[in-house]
C-alpha cells in the first residue's frame, strides 16, 4: 500500500522582552541557575500574575505578519500537569480562545513551487523551568530561571508532507520571528524550538492516521532526521500489519533515532480551565492598527524589492534577505558603493560569508564594516587591484586593528594592479622565450596550456597585473 506522510509542527520562540510574561523577573539568558525565580514565577500562596504588555505586542505583530485574525477578547487558561520543573503545578497558556489564529505561512517547495501552510493559532503561555541531568550522579537538578519566560506557541495546520517541507516552514517562522526582532531565533539555547506530529495514511484517504508527537527538538538537522526516522519507523509497523501507538516520543541525536517518553495526552488530561487570577484580555482596534503600522519590512517583501530594485536574481535576493541584518549590511554596502548592485552582491555571498561561516560569526558580529567592504569593492570596480588581490585585501581587513580602509591596506603593501601594457608585454616575452617547449606544444592544438603561460607571466609580475589585459595580450602573442 501508498502511505502518505503527514506533519504538523508545534514551534515554540522565546520572545525577547526585558522581563518575563507575568512578573518583573529578568528575562535575560545565562545567569546562575535560580537566581532569576521570584515569588510569582514558583507560584507562592497569595501572588498574583500581571500580564506583560509587550508580549501581547509581539504576538500581534506575528499574527499581522501572517495575515491572521486577531481575536478582540482572548482567554488565558491553566494546563494542569505535574512535573519536577513545574513548581505551580500548572502553566499558564491560552486554550479555546487564543490570541492569534488562522494565518498562513507561504514555503518555496525543492522544485521552485509555492505552498501555502497553515497556521491554525498562535497564543501566548510561559515557559516551565529546567531538568538538568548532566552535573548530578543518579539525580536531576531543577533550574527555574527559565521559568515564566515568555512563549509564543505557534501550531501549523497538518499540512506537510515531508521531512523537506517542515524544514522549509521551520525556517520561514524562524526567519519570520527574527525579522520582526521578536525572537532572537538562538536554537542552541532553546530560545526556538519545535515538536512535530507525525502520522501516516493510505494515499487518497481523508482520515488522518495515529498521531506520534516528537518533543523538543531544538535543530533544523534534529527535525528532518527524526522526521525521517519516525516515517520509516510507522511505515514498518503499518507494512507488517500492526498498529502505531498514539505516543510522545523523544530524539536521541547520537543514536539518531526516536524513543518512547510516555503515552500521549490529550487535551481532556491537562483539565485545562480560564485562570481566575487573569481578566480575559481584551484588544482594540487602535491598538492593532499601532501595532500594524510599527511592522517592518517583511522577508517576502524584502526579496522583492531587492529583485526590482538592485536587479538581481530570485536565488541571490533570497540569499541577501535570508536575514534581516544581512539585507541592511548589503544596502549599506550598495549605497555607499555608488550602485554596482550585482558586485556587491557577489562579495557578500562569496568571499565575505565563507569568513563568517569559517569563524561562525554572525553578520551582526562581523569586524569588517559595510564602509570597509564598499572601500574594497571600489578599488575592485576601478581596476586600482584584481579580484585575487582583493581576497588578500579582504582578510587583511578582516584581521586587521581599527576601521582601517582597503587604499591604505593596497598602498602600504604595494597592491596596485599593473596595467602597463608595456610591462605586462615585457613579461610576456620572458615567458615565451623561457618556455619554447610549451610554445610548441601550445601552437600544435594543446590549447591548455594557454593556463600554464597566464600563470607564469602573473608569477613574474606578483600577481599584480591586470587579468583581462594578461589575457588578450597573451592571446595576441601566441597567434604571431
Amino acid at each position: 500500500m501508498e502511505l502518505e506522510t503527514i506533519i504538523g509542527l508545534e514551534i515554540h520562540a522565546q520572545l525577547t522582552t526585558k522581563t518575563k510574561i507575568f512578573s518583573s523577573t529578568s528575562n535575560c539568558y545565562g545567569a546562575e541557575p535560580n537566581t532569576q525565580a521570584c515569588v510569582i514565577d514558583l507560584g507562592m500562596p497569595g501572588v498574583l500574575p500581571v500580564l506583560n504588555q509587550e508580549t501581547v505586542r509581539m504576538a500581534v505583530m506575528f499574527g499581522l505578519a501572517i495575515n491572521a485574525e486577531i481575536a478582540s477578547r482572548s482567554v488565558f487558561a491553566r494546563k494542569n500537569y505535574f512535573y519536577p520543573d513545574l513548581p505551580k503545578g500548572y502553566q499558564i497558556s491560552q486554550y479555546e480562545l487564543p490570541l492569534v489564529r488562522d494565518g498562513q505561512m507561504i514555503i518555496e517547495l525543492e522544485d521552485g513551487s509555492r505552498k501555502a501552510i497553515g497556521i491554525t493559532r498562535a497564543h501566548l503561555e510561559e515557559d516551565a523551568g529546567k531538568s538538568l541531568h548532566e552535573d548530578f550522579q543518579g539525580l536531576s537538578g531543577i533550574d527555574l530561571n527559565r521559568a515564566g519566560t515568555p512563549l509564543l506557541e505557534i501550531v501549523s495546520e497538518p499540512d506537510l508532507r515531508s521531512s523537506k517541507e517542515a524544514i522549509s516552514y521551520m525556517r520561514k517562522i524562524h526567519q519570520m520571528v527574527v525579522y520582526l526582532a521578536i525572537c532572537d531565533g538562538n536554537m542552541q539555547n532553546g530560545s526556538f524550538r519545535c515538536d512535530a506530529n507525525v502520522s501516516l495514511r493510505c494515499a487518497g484517504d481523508q482520515r488522518f492516521g495515529t498521531r506520534v508527537e516528537i518533543k523538543n527538538l531544538n535543530s533544523f538537522r534534529f527535525v528532518e532526521r527524526a522526521i525521517e526516522f519516525e516515517v520509516e519507523r510507522q511505515t514498518n509497523i503499518l507494512k507488517s500489519g500492526s498498529r502505531v501507538i498514539q505516543e510522545t516520543r523523544m530524539y536521541d541525536a547520537y543514536k539518531c533515532e526516536t524513543r518512547s517518553m510516555r503515552s500521549k495526552e490529550e487535551a481532556e488530561d491537562y483539565r485545562y480551565f480560564p485562570d481566575p487570577d487573569l481578566l480575559p484580555l481584551l484588544l482594540d482596534e487602535c491598538f492593532i492598527s499601532a501595532v500594524r503600522a510599527d511592522l517592518p519590512e517583511l522577508p517576502d517583501a524584502k526579496k522583492q524589492r531587492f529583485m526590482t530594485q538592485y536587479s538581481l536574481s530570485s536565488y541571490d535576493a533570497g540569499m541577501l534577505t535570508s536575514s534581516c541584518a544581512l539585507g541592511n549590511y548589503y544596502e549599506t554596502v550598495v549605497a555607499e558603493l555608488g550602485g554596482n548592485p550585482k558586485l556587491c552582491a557577489n562579495w557578500l555571498m562569496g568571499d565575505f560569508s565563507a569568513f563568517l561561516n569559517k569563524e561562525n560569526r554572525e553578520i551582526t558580529d562581523s569586524p569588517v564594516t559595510p564602509y570597509q567592504i564598499a572601500s574594497l569593492l571600489r578599488r575592485v570596480q576601478d581596476q586600482t587591484i584584481s579580484g585575487k588581490i582583493a581576497k588578500d585585501v579582504l582578510e587583511a581587513l578582516w584581521f586587521g586593528e581599527g576601521n582601517v580602509e582597503a587604499d591604505s591596506i593596497i598602498e602600504e603593501r604595494g597592491l596596485r594592479q599593473i596595467i602597463d601594457t608595456s610591462a605586462i608585454g615585457e613579461a610576456i616575452e620572458i615567458v615565451i622565450e623561457s618556455n619554447p617547449e610549451q610554445l610548441a606544444q601550445y601552437r600544435s592544438g594543446k590549447g591548455k596550456l594557454f593556463g600554464f603561460f597566464i600563470g607564469q607571466v602573473m608569477k613574474i609580475l606578483s600577481g599584480k597585473a591586470n587579468p583581462q589585459q594578461v589575457n588578450k595580450l597573451l592571446e595576441e602573442k601566441l597567434k604571431e
